[in-house]
């Protein structure tokens, strides 16, 4: 007895078909309008072609085999000929238009999920996997191209041959025509049925692949790890396990396979052998030629491709829904920050900036009467959070991991805006402005910094792309990255590898901090920059710092907490919240919450230098 029942959660591949869905992909057919017209009008002549082709064979079988004669063979040979060269090159324009339409549309679609991902707001990024951004750019918008262009060319050819075929049979002999078209029913019963089964089995082995890329990704990427962990044996059983699944999945295909086609090939063969039987027993009688029964064998063989084609191309019309649905979620995707209308028409937005109406900015910020909460969150994270921080001061944000030290950072940069209240930069709200006049202005230093593919010099000038090879240079120079860069084999001219995993940490933070100097911005934002690095790069850092924040607005989100005492103010966050604010020694005479953060990391730096001091080892 079933003590529970679960209810089938509904595939979203198995929505029925929708003129809405694909209403929002038309637009991307308009530059192909020319090339699409000329796709329909190809095929069509192409099914003209093939449904007389038969009636070609009729004739030559009527007026030479059964006469005996070749009187009139050659005019007859010379149009044949013409016929099959014509049809030829219908068929060679149509695959060449259908070959660009395709092509031209995924590049289009590519083109514009691209440019919307540039839009979307840091947030989408937390909670989007890489993984699905990349199946929606290459995937899906290949299979929509591969549908339309191709899938246009299959429904045309079948529909139009389909009614050739019969107009000609019923012209030809009425009584021939409905034992074939008798056959049809049943026929296109049994592709649909198969063709159903097939694509449900089709979609589950499409999941089942996307886990073995995905497992392929994890076992390549976390091979250090695995090794580390001694799990290689449970990474290939579990791997094991899906790759047997897509094993049986598959066979099934194949299994549906064998049955279809014989079925499909002795349903034809019961059709040509009614049109033998009852086509004999006409031409005895002389109510048709040998040319009437060879034209309708020849159509009889061949009418079942078209049906089947019709069935599964309608198949892929409805999965085809999925990849459009997904793409269009993705095109549509409103950032959830955004500059105004006025805004935009003032500075211009990423793609074209105004840069000359940019303000200058001097780096005063003032967080003020600001209340945030998480856009998914129902608790607020700040409520009615007051500060002001001067251009040129040095803020330190401290606080225990997953305290919400990010909070902070992420509203200075407008990652995320105020639910209430708002927060000036040189004593205007942000909102006036746009995010590049603000995000053009702010270096960001991240803990785990990400290089571009290319070589160190590239990626430097990422901090402005038109600098020269000389500033480029005292910009590394500024921050103490000369040093290792002089190491590296090619020197500025070393190949990073890509996201940089060429270099060590150090190295990568030193370049990412020359870079973050090449665009010599008025606010700085270091998030943790010293906590995954040797003592000797550390030091190094640490004078790269000093250097930068010289002058300059910075929040720096401090590890180790030796390295701000200098700071201007400390904020101490907790649970989300500024649990406490001010310079290092008020914190330390308060005895508060920062007081015992600093107490514990001093102890525990004392006990690690006796363990590493000589008289430790030699004990």
């Amino acid at each position: 007895m079933k003590l529970f029942k679960f209810k089938r959660k509904k595939d979203p591949d198995e929505k029925p078909f929708s003129f809405a869905v694909w209403a929002k992909i038309l637009p991307y057919t308009k530059p192909y309008k020319k090339k699409l017209i000329g796709i329909i009008v190809t095929m069509l002549l192409c099914a003209v072609i093939d449904v007389c082709i038969p009636l070609i064979l009729s004739y030559a079988v009527d007026h030479f085999i059964v006469p005996k004669t070749t009187e009139n063979i050659v005019p007859f040979t010379l149009f044949t000929v013409l016929v099959i060269l014509f049809q030829g090159a219908t068929v060679i324009w149509f695959v060449r238009m259908a070959m660009r339409v395709e092509l031209g549309m995924s590049r289009d679609l590519r083109r514009d999920l691209f440019s919307r991902l540039q839009t979307l707001s840091f947030s989408y990024y937390n909670k989007t996997p890489v993984g699905y951004l990349i199946a929606r750019i290459m995937s899906d918008t290949a299979h929509i191209g591969d549908v339309i262009a191709w899938g246009l060319v299959d429904l045309l050819w079948a529909l139009a041959y389909i009614f050739g075929v019969f107009i000609s049979m019923f012209i030809l002999n009425w009584r021939l025509a409905f034992i074939v078209l008798a056959i049809v029913p049943p026929l296109a019963l049994l592709t649909v049925y198969f063709q159903n089964k097939i694509l449900r089995i089709n979609r589950r082995v499409r999941r089942i692949n996307s886990l073995i890329t995905g497992a392929f990704n994890e076992g390549i990427t976390g091979a250090r790890t695995s090794k580390t962990l001694v799990i290689e044996a449970q990474n290939a059983s579990e791997f094991g396990g899906i790759t047997q699944n897509m094993y049986k999945e598959s066979s099934k295909i194949a299994m549906l396979g064998a049955m279809f086609w014989p079925v499909l090939m002795f349903l034809g063969s019961v059709s040509t052998a009614l049109v033998l039987s009852s086509g004999s027993s006409l031409f005895m009688r002389g109510v048709i030629e040998y040319g009437v029964l060879a034209a309708f064998i020849n159509y009889t063989v061949s009418i079942f491709e078209p049906i089947e084609q019709l069935a599964r191309v309608f198949s892929d019309f409805v999965s085809t829904q999925a990849n459009i649905e997904r793409v269009t979620e993705l095109l549509e995707h409103t950032p959830d920050i955004t500059d105004r209308p006025d805004v935009v028409e003032k500075y211009g937005d990423c793609f074209k900036p105004k840069t000359e109406n940019w303000e200058s900015i001097t780096g005063d910020i003032e967080f003020k009467d600001v209340t945030f909460r998480y856009p998914d969150g129902n608790e607020n994270v700040l409520e009615h959070f007051n500060l002001n921080v001067p251009a040129g001061t040095y803020v330190a944000i401290v606080g225990e991991t997953g305290a919400g030290k990010s909070t902070l950072v992420n509203l200075v940069c407008r990652f995320f805006e105020p639910t209430e209240g708002c927060v000036l930069i040189d004593g205007c709200d942000y909102r006036e402005r746009s995010q590049l006049w603000l995000h053009s202005n702010i270096g960001y230093v991240l803990q785990s910094p990400h290089l571009f593919s290319g070589t160190v010099r590239d990626n430097i000038r990422y901090g402005r792309l038109d600098a020269t090879d000389a500033e480029i240079a005292e910009a590394a120079r500024l921050v103490s990255a000369d040093k290792v860069i002089a190491k590296l084999e090619d020197g500025m001219d070393s190949v990073v590898g890509e996201g940089g995993d060429r270099l060590s940490t150090g190295e990568k933070q030193l370049i990412s901090f020359a870079r973050a100097v090449l665009a010599d911005p008025r606010i700085f934002i270091l998030d943790e920059a010293t906590s995954s690095v040797d003592t000797e790069t550390e030091q190094l850092i640490q004078r790269a710092i000093s250097d930068m924040l010289r002058g300059r607005t910075s929040f720096i989100i401090a590890h180790r907490l030796s390295t701000i005492r200098m700071a201007d103010v400390i904020l101490y966050v907790k649970d989300g919240r500024i649990a406490e604010q001010g310079t290092h020694e008020q914190l330390m005479q308060a005895r508060g919450l920062y007081y015992g953060l600093y107490s514990r990391q001093v102890s525990e730096d004392v006990q690690k230098q006796i363990l590493d001091s000589p008289a430790a080892v030699k004990i």
